[in-house]
């Protein structure tokens, strides 16, 4: 098994055609298709289905494009280690829904200005899901956040999955969120809009939430939950008046269109920069170095 293999059957696996995969890897169609056999001997399993316009992975294809996808990323952090050259290739970022709307885009402006050679590709999702993909090689690092007071530290790390490091950016204000003309809430039992409107289990703002609903002896799991994509949609649930929600201060400011909306401070949030331990490319470096200095 060749790491040229690997990489020939992933983009094969991606484009589910051979004909695209050589064309985006600059090969014949015949040389793809004779890697992808090659392998396939190699490892005693068909990968792919055939006979029908797309190549689809069989079960033994999708077990190994996670080990694929786990052993190109390390190749591709090995030749930058050896090399420890100008910060260039690409860097898989997580983030938050929060912080890809009100803090990403500034930062990739001048870090794309400063470092045009490296690629970012960015997926956004709640915390629990970002630290799992982080873990399981999935994505490089990501901006998560955490629930506790100060910063955060290795034991806390471990909550989210073993072997992860993070790096401490910013602190939010995050606020209860309720209708324009919902009577000031005070403590959870002010709250005559028993539904939430948020992102899926995993999010560390809705699990905010719930610990502060339970200092009234409240949970959520006597709410209703209405989850959605995105703060838009989140927002606008609660100025139609069908719930109440925990938004970041930063992105409540993105939304004028909710600036009446009934606000209640529930807690101060740390965000950071989660990697796998020993994970260190110029890239990662350069892009934490621009994000520390747009937080300060």
């Amino acid at each position: 098994m060749e790491i040229a293999e690997l990489e020939i059957f992933r983009a094969v696996a991606q484009e589910q055609s051979v004909t695209r995969a050589a064309r985006r890897l600059r090969r014949v169609q015949s040389n793809v298709t004779t890697r992808v056999k090659n392998l396939e001997e190699d490892l005693g399993a068909t990968l792919f289905q055939r006979g029908g316009r797309r190549m689809l992975l069989t079960l033994e294809g999708q077990r190994l494009l996670e080990y694929a996808d786990r052993i190109l990323a390390l190749a591709a952090e090995a030749r930058q280690a050896v090399r420890d050259e100008a910060p260039r290739g690409p860097l898989r970022l997580g983030s938050m829904e929060a912080a890809a709307a009100s803090r990403l885009p500034g930062v990739l402006a001048s870090f794309n200005r400063k470092w045009p050679a490296v690629r970012i590709d960015i997926k956004t999702g709640t915390t629990q899901a970002l630290a799992d993909a982080v873990g399981a090689h999935r994505l490089d690092c990501a901006i998560v956040a955490h629930p506790a007071g100060g910063r955060p530290q290795q034991a806390d790390m471990e909550r989210l999955g073993p072997g992860l490091e993070g790096n401490y950016l910013f602190s939010e204000r995050l606020l209860l969120v309720a209708p324009p003309s919902h009577p000031r809430i005070r403590r959870a039992r002010d709250i005559r809009v028993r539904t939430i409107a948020a992102f899926a289990q995993g999010c560390t703002y809705r699990n905010c939430v719930d610990d502060w609903l339970a200092r009234d002896g409240d949970s959520l799991d006597e709410w209703g939950v209405l989850e959605q994509g995105s703060y838009a949609s989140i927002l606008a649930c609660v100025m139609a008046g069908t719930a109440v929600a925990a938004v970041p201060q930063s992105v409540l400011d993105m939304h004028p269109a909710a600036a009446s909306a009934s606000t209640t401070y529930l807690r101060s949030v740390n965000s950071f920069l989660i990697r796998r331990a020993g994970f260190g490319t110029s890239a990662y470096k350069a892009l934490y170095d621009e994000m520390r200095r747009a937080a300060d």
